[in-house]
């Protein structure tokens, strides 16, 4: 691991995600200057590079960060997954809720939704990026009241995900659909969490963050459905060559889709 890898390892872990979110915005965009090139490019705002920037809390991974904007693997490979299965749905531009919202594709779904701003709706429980602030175990909104919902890689961090899943079936409509990845362990059968355990070291080493109160195993999906949701797993990466999934570094995570019949 390089010296990038490592600061960024040291700020992921120490400073508070809110000061990250602010200062990010900058600060990568500059030291992506090293890595101007040809070799990769970004799907979601087309910049090339001769590599992404490694990025990760515990173990970095190479070759993942977007320096432009700030995307990881996972977004690139559900921008282009939005963009070529439901981009006829997205220009109708339903009623979208999207909590913790990643920054570059958030910026991407305002400038989407710049004719029609009060339907693109960004939450998080502390963000200074989001339009409401609340926690995910009680929405403040009312009974099917959002056509999408984009929540990725929160409900690790939730108290109950049970709960926070409820609420997202109850203010969905009849017909909607919502993309709720998370890092998923697939050597395990069975999610393990266990909330006695307070130590941030040995949190980290268990559940892979020091945020983290749980590790989803394969059963994810029926953690989905458990909340009302039909939810299906897509392994959307494996429909492009080698040559596609280094070119974009579109990682190998599955894609989780639920909707609401």
């Amino acid at each position: 691991m390089g010296f990038v890898g490592k600061t960024i390892r040291l700020a992921l872990n120490i400073v508070p995600r809110t000061a990250l979110q602010r200062v990010a915005e900058w600060a990568v965009p500059m030291v992506g200057l090293l890595y101007r090139g040809k070799g990769r490019e970004c799907p979601i705002c087309h910049s090339h590079y001769r590599r992404f920037m490694p990025y990760g809390y515990g173990t970095v991974r190479e070759d993942a960060l977007c320096p432009h904007c700030l995307s990881l693997e996972r977004h690139r490979l559900l921008w282009h997954y939005l963009m070529h299965t439901h981009h006829d749905r997205l220009k109708e531009l339903p009623t979208m809720l999207h909590i913790a919202p990643e920054v570059c594709l958030m910026r991407e779904f305002r400038h989407m939704y710049a004719s029609k701003p009060q339907n693109y709706i960004t939450a998080d429980l502390e963000s200074p990026l989001a339009d409401m602030h609340f926690d995910v175990q009680s929405i403040p909104m009312a009974d099917s009241s959002v056509d999408i919902i984009i929540c990725n890689h929160l409900l690790e961090h939730v108290e109950s995900d049970h709960k926070a899943l409820q609420e997202m079936y109850r203010i969905m409509r009849s017909g909607g659909m919502g993309v709720m990845l998370a890092p998923i362990d697939y050597s395990r059968e069975m999610t393990y969490e266990d909330d006695t355990i307070t130590d941030p070291k040995q949190r980290a080493e268990l559940f892979g963050q020091y945020d983290h109160r749980r590790v989803y195993g394969k059963d994810y999906l029926t953690r989905l459905r458990a909340a009302g949701f039909e939810a299906e797993e897509i392994d959307y990466a494996a429909q492009f060559s080698v040559s596609e999934r280094t070119l974009h570094s579109f990682g190998c995570d599955k894609l989780y889709i639920v909707r609401k019949g």
